[in-house]
């Protein structure tokens, strides 16, 4: 076909922006964030390599197999995450063959005895197959739906206190309200009969509470030494923290909690932390989840200080994914002795503290509530903060 000049340009032009369109959700690579996703708070609970986080429960042959959590044969049983999660949104593709049945499991333990009491089965099975068709919460509450597909599928849930809405591939299959509702447990991936596949697991906590306005920080206790200086910028709302060593404490204790916090480093490998469960009003005697984008010969996965997102003396993270002078998001899961750490969604630490127990963290094992606070490192410090939040976890 022959096209005169100006039709040509126009058509280039067309294919030009349509090869420059950014990237939404639905472009994004199997098993990864889109900045707006990671910007947004949703973390990856599956990495799409490794099996990083997560416990199997019984003896399936969960691998990881073409980007997916997988199992075809074994002992009917879940694979769960390390952690426990109470309020969320999660996504999850999976795939199941013809006739399988399987099942995601919400605020579970790692063996569930009673499903209608002691957790929420969001099932996985063909029309025809089961009593409870895909997108069913077994025993509670039947999904109305007609998906029924050997092929990838996404289910979005959303799990706050009480109420659950259940989506399939955009289409909303079910709403439910637990008039007995459990507040957390683990999230787990059954295998049960037929092969089963998982990919793209995500998770965002809702029903947080914000630990600063952008306006100001009455409600904080600031540099209590009197060497670091945290102000408000008023133009953009950000919390401004400069030289140290010091810190600057947010109101409240918490013991088992999701965390977030918007970061901007504002200099090369430049050092500071969120501490939790620190004892009040004493300097940094809590855990440490530290800020620090340092790498040894460039390479991210040595990172030259424990790395952000690891806990400082205790796991460095895996890889070094924030890089200096851009703002990234840190999240932080406190779940009993559990620990997790997630850098623009990405997970890089999961660690448990088996140490004794003891009163100050940098001793050994504290599970009561404490602080949270910000770390002013050296007189080098330079960090701007935002979006500071926090998800506290339900009682079981």
């Amino acid at each position: 076909m022959r096209l005169c000049q100006p039709v040509l340009v126009l058509f280039c032009l067309s294919i030009v922006a349509i090869v420059a369109m950014p990237a939404t959700a639905q472009d994004a690579a199997p098993n990864t964030l889109t900045a707006e996703e990671a910007a947004d708070g949703w973390v990856l609970l599956f990495d799409g390599e490794s099996l990083f986080g997560w416990k199997a429960a019984n003896d399936a042959d969960w691998q990881v197999e073409d980007g997916a959590i997988t199992a075809t044969e074994g002992t009917p049983g879940l694979i769960h995450t390390r952690g426990q999660y109470g309020n969320y949104k999660l996504k999850v593709d999976f795939k199941s063959v013809e006739g399988g049945n399987s099942g995601i499991f919400l605020r579970t333990s790692p063996k569930p005895a009673d499903v209608q009491g002691r957790c929420y089965e969001i099932n996985i099975a063909d029309l025809g197959t089961n009593d409870w068709p895909t997108g069913s919460i077994v025993q509670r509450k039947k999904a109305e739906t007609q998906h029924d597909s050997a092929e990838w599928q996404t289910l979005e849930v959303t799990a706050d206190g009480p109420d659950f809405s259940v989506t399939i591939d955009g289409e909303k299959v079910l709403d439910y309200t637990d008039e007995k509702p459990l507040g957390r447990g683990f999230i787990g991936l059954q295998f049960r009969t037929g092969k089963i596949q998982f990919r793209n697991i995500k998770l965002k906590p809702i029903s947080g509470k914000k630990l600063f306005d952008g306006k100001s920080l009455a409600d904080w206790t600031i540099a209590p030494l009197g060497v670091s200086k945290a102000t408000v910028i008023p133009e953009t709302g950000e919390l401004h923290l400069v030289n140290g060593r010091d810190y600057i404490e947010a109101p409240g204790q918490y013991d088992d909690f999701m965390f977030q916090i918007d970061v901007f480093v504002d200099g090369d490998a430049l050092n500071s932390g969120v501490f939790f469960r620190c004892i009040p009003e004493q300097a940094m005697n809590g855990y440490e989840c530290q800020i620090q984008n340092g790498m040894v010969d460039g390479d991210p996965t040595k990172p030259q200080d424990c790395g952000t997102g690891g806990f400082f003396r205790r796991q460095n993270a895996r890889k070094i994914v924030a890089k200096d002078r851009e703002y990234f998001k840190l999240t932080l899961l406190a779940d009993d002795k559990h620990m997790a750490g997630w850098v623009n969604g990405y997970p890089v630490s999961d660690w448990t503290d088996t140490r004794a127990a003891h009163e100050n963290p940098r001793g050994g094992l504290r599970l009561e509530p404490g602080t949270i606070q910000i770390q002013g490192h050296d007189p080098t410090t330079d960090l701007r903060f935002k979006n500071i939040e926090i998800f506290e976890t339900p009682e079981r």
